[in-house]
């Protein structure tokens, strides 16, 4: 596969990386707004940096990566997709529903490989425990705990053009509940305070959110995020079911636990998402260009990014009113 990145920030970097490293994928151009950032990207990795209409252009290109600024993401996406290459998303395709839907309209008009950059579906533990689920291993799952706490807050300026706390952090936490419970969402009940930084409030967003949904039979599951956790990037999940109880926990450089008379003590877990999802970025570029090699249904795909993006639209709806909505009330 000949791979295009739009994109040259931090997350275009870890891209560009896993990209490069790919036995079976090139790195075959790079474009930024700010084209010395896509040129000094392309001299580490021995690519080229192009404007994004000569990639769409080339036709010796195959796909796009699409790791821009969120606001450019649907454009870029509905181009792609004119142009028959196979497309990789970063979350969300756009901030708002009608925009989204737009977006998958386009793909509609012109089917190619389209995945969403959800890259904890692809996460070696997660992945084992969505395995263990399907297994049978607990039984009847009948409660869906998950936890995502951030190490820091991130700039005000940020948090005003990011979309709300459920757009920009809780959505990979509503892909992974309904990935995980496997069963239409039909209520959201969120509440959320702003805790940690005044600075995000000031912004008109929440830094602090506990969400229950729930399912079409009853399954619940209680989602709890938080922008500070001072020991590093807390990324937890247990699922409990009618015959026992799976856990994804932190993990750490070694996961090595010393246990003495002071008592046990655990390293604390990596710092960020650079760190703690480097595999699954690995992953997901493998499951990408599996996709298109195989003309198959990626792991996580427009739609999904859809479906996230209206339980984060129930969540802010139910937050600003201070009640349960029914999905049925997102349009």
């Amino acid at each position: 596969m000949k791979l295009a990145l739009i994109g040259a920030g931090r997350i275009g970097k870890v891209h560009a990386a896993t990209i490069a490293d790919h036995p079976e994928v090139a790195l075959a151009a790079i474009a930024d707004f700010h084209h010395p950032a896509a040129e000094a990207l392309a001299a580490q990795y021995g690519s080229r940096a192009m404007d994004v209409e000569a990639i769409m252009d080339d036709e010796t290109i195959d796909a796009v990566l699409i790791a821009s600024s969120t606001p450019t993401h649907a454009d870029y996406l509905e181009q792609a997709a004119r142009a028959g290459k196979a497309i990789l998303c970063e979350k969300p395709i756009a901030l708002d529903l009608t925009r989204t839907r737009e977006a998958l309209q386009v793909l509609e008009a012109n089917p190619v490989i389209c995945a969403l950059g959800f890259n904890r579906r692809h996460d070696p533990q997660f992945s084992a425990l969505k395995a263990s689920l399907d297994a049978g291993r607990i039984g009847a799952l009948e409660t869906l705990t998950i936890i995502s706490r951030d190490p820091a807050p991130p700039p005000s300026d940020y948090v005003a053009a990011s979309g709300g706390l459920f757009r920009d952090m809780t959505i990979h936490d509503f892909d992974t509940a309904r990935w995980l419970l496997d069963e239409a969402v039909t209520h959201v009940y969120a509440s959320g305070s702003c805790l940690i930084d005044p600075g995000i409030g000031d912004a008109g967003d929440i830094d602090t959110a506990m969400i229950t949904l729930t399912t079409a039979s009853g399954r619940l599951c209680h989602i709890n995020n938080s922008r500070r956790a001072c020991y590093g990037y807390d990324q937890r999940i247990e699922a409990f079911g009618s015959a026992g109880m799976l856990q994804a926990q932190n993990e750490s450089e070694t996961r090595l636990r010393f246990t003495g008379e002071p008592g046990q003590v655990e390293e604390t877990p990596k710092w960020f998402f650079l760190e703690r999802y480097a595999t699954a970025f690995r992953h997901e570029i493998d499951d990408f260009f599996r996709a298109w090699r195989d003309d198959d249904t990626p792991l996580a795909g427009a739609q999904d990014g859809l479906a996230a993006l209206m339980l984060a639209e129930a969540a802010e709806r139910s937050l600003r009113e201070g009640r349960c909505v029914a999905l049925t009330e997102i349009h």
